[in-house]
């Protein structure tokens, strides 16, 4: 193609998506719109020179591209801001972390797909999944209750409290309302237990890979994540152990049941093994259980969380709502014991006060209605179906991509492709196919041992779109690998 045919063609594109940014919102890097849209680096800087010259968008030496500002008569002209580059990156005095903050995992899981593009990455139920007029109907309750607009307990509803207990605990109630916190979803939770149990500039151990909202947490609070491997039974304790002894790391964050993204769960011979290993080194276990609520119906009798196996208070635990219900319902909680209960507390205050009383209480009233129940076997009925139709078409269309473990829960598969895959661009090429997928860079504290894909199979209408999804990505994997 010649070069003056490409640049018309990328400027076109590039002014059709100029939508989805805000107005002084930084465009893609040059390099990230030759790997997206395979041109030359002269292409992409005389198609950007076409849109700036129409006034769209606006370069910066050194900083990129960003959209242009439309001023109108009576707007201020925006400032320069290119003082805050020096402000926000000079370190202090021992700063041993980076202050810098890559969202990039989260923000691709997080972003509305273009239309027509099947969601494969997406982190949530699909409307269709998620139980909208349970969720109404439970709101509307919540809104009549007495008192249901005051201040609530800074700790959370004791009712609300009491039900966390209740499933985190089991049968044998282990665990009291006095030993829970509310919280503003799973993230918020992870965030505050990070900050919590390690000061700033500590390494924290994570599991590899892991998922990328932690590692962005982790950074935000100054935090150096340390990678210990997963298999498809879970972590690896002897290799736990060692990272323990090497790092002087005194907590370790795990997804002990359908880890995101590789799906393992902790297998039985390793969860007192890491109970054990992290009593020793005297170091937290962080126990994400953010997929117990997303169990298939085909699966064998779940484990207990691994909280509910610790007097000691080794473990504070993170559940939540949100997964199994809708990404708007951000109601979670963060279990433990002892003195790091008390931290916790103090850092939930400071932060955000309380979780608002009318989403609690909707929270507690979905959860004790008939509706709950059965919508839970639903999505359970439903996954697996997904789960199967996804794993039938990949055998199908890309027998080449492996896939190590079919997990009995959860929403994700990950798949390994082929050595020296260049994953980012395979991505890349699905979105062009009409697919959004997540590479497997992301998921890496550390160099990746190998490339790649993660796919969900929760966040699309159905069966139809699950197949034709593996289909488009066949056609960017015959654009990649040839």
């Amino acid at each position: 193609m010649h070069e003056r045919s490409s640049v018309t063609e990328l400027a076109d594109t590039l002014r059709k998506e100029l939508n989805r940014y805000s107005p002084g919102e930084k465009l893609p890097s040059s390099r990230a719109l030759m790997e997206r849209h395979r041109v030359s680096p002269v292409t992409v800087s005389r198609a950007l020179a076409v849109l700036a010259a129409e006034g769209l968008v606006v370069t910066r030496p050194g900083a990129g591209a960003f959209r242009a500002v439309r001023s109108t008569p009576g707007t201020p002209r925006p400032g320069d801001t290119s003082w805050q580059e020096i402000a926000l990156s000079v370190e202090t005095a021992g700063e041993s972390v980076p202050r810098s903050v890559d969202a990039s995992g989260v923000l691709a899981t997080l972003a509305a797909p273009l239309p027509g593009t099947l969601e494969l990455n997406g982190g949530y139920l699909h409307p269709s999944l998620q139980p909208e007029r349970a969720l109404a109907a439970a709101l509307a309750r919540a809104g009549r209750r007495p008192g249901a607009w005051g201040r609530p307990p800074m700790e959370g509803l004791t009712e609300l409290r009491d039900w966390f207990a209740r499933e985190i605990g089991g049968p044998a109630g282990t665990l009291a309302a006095g030993d829970v916190l509310i919280t503003a979803g799973g993230q918020a939770a992870l965030t505050c237990a990070l900050r919590a149990l390690a000061p700033p500039g500590a390494p924290v151990l994570v599991e590899s890979p892991t998922y990328p909202g932690m590692l962005a947490a982790a950074r935000a609070s100054g935090l150096r994540p340390v990678p210990v491997p997963v298999d498809t039974d879970g972590v690896r304790t002897d290799l736990l152990a060692e990272a323990l002894r090497a790092s002087g790391a005194r907590v370790f964050v795990c997804q002990p049941l359908f880890q995101n993204p590789t799906g393992a769960s902790l297998a039985a011979g390793r969860r007192a093994e890491v109970l054990r290993i992290a009593r020793e080194a005297g170091a937290f276990v962080v126990e994400d259980d953010f997929a117990r609520l997303l169990v298939h119906e085909d699966s064998p009798p779940l484990a207990a969380p691994l909280a509910a196996d610790d007097p000691d208070g080794v473990v504070v635990h993170v559940r939540s709502l949100t997964k199994a219900t809708s990404p708007s319902l951000r109601v979670g909680a963060l279990a433990a014991r002892g003195p790091a209960f008390e931290r916790l507390r103090a850092i939930q205050v400071v932060d955000s006060f309380f979780v608002p009383r009318p989403l609690q209480e909707a929270a507690l009233e979905l959860v004790g209605a008939p509706a709950w129940p059965r919508h839970l076997r639903t999505v359970a009925s439903e996954l697996r179906a997904r789960r199967q139709t996804m794993v039938t078409a990949l055998g199908q269309e890309l027998p080449g991509l492996h896939l190590a473990h079919v997990p009995p829960g959860g929403y994700l598969l990950w798949l390994r492709l082929p050595q020296y895959t260049d994953d980012a661009a395979l991505a890349a090429a699905a979105l062009r196919a009409g697919v959004a997928v997540a590479h497997g860079r992301p998921y890496f504290c550390a160099e990746p041992p190998a490339p790649h894909v993660r796919l969900s199979f929760a966040s699309v209408a159905g069966a139809g779109e699950l197949a034709e999804g593996v289909r488009r990505l066949r056609t960017a994997c015959a654009e990649v690998l040839g």
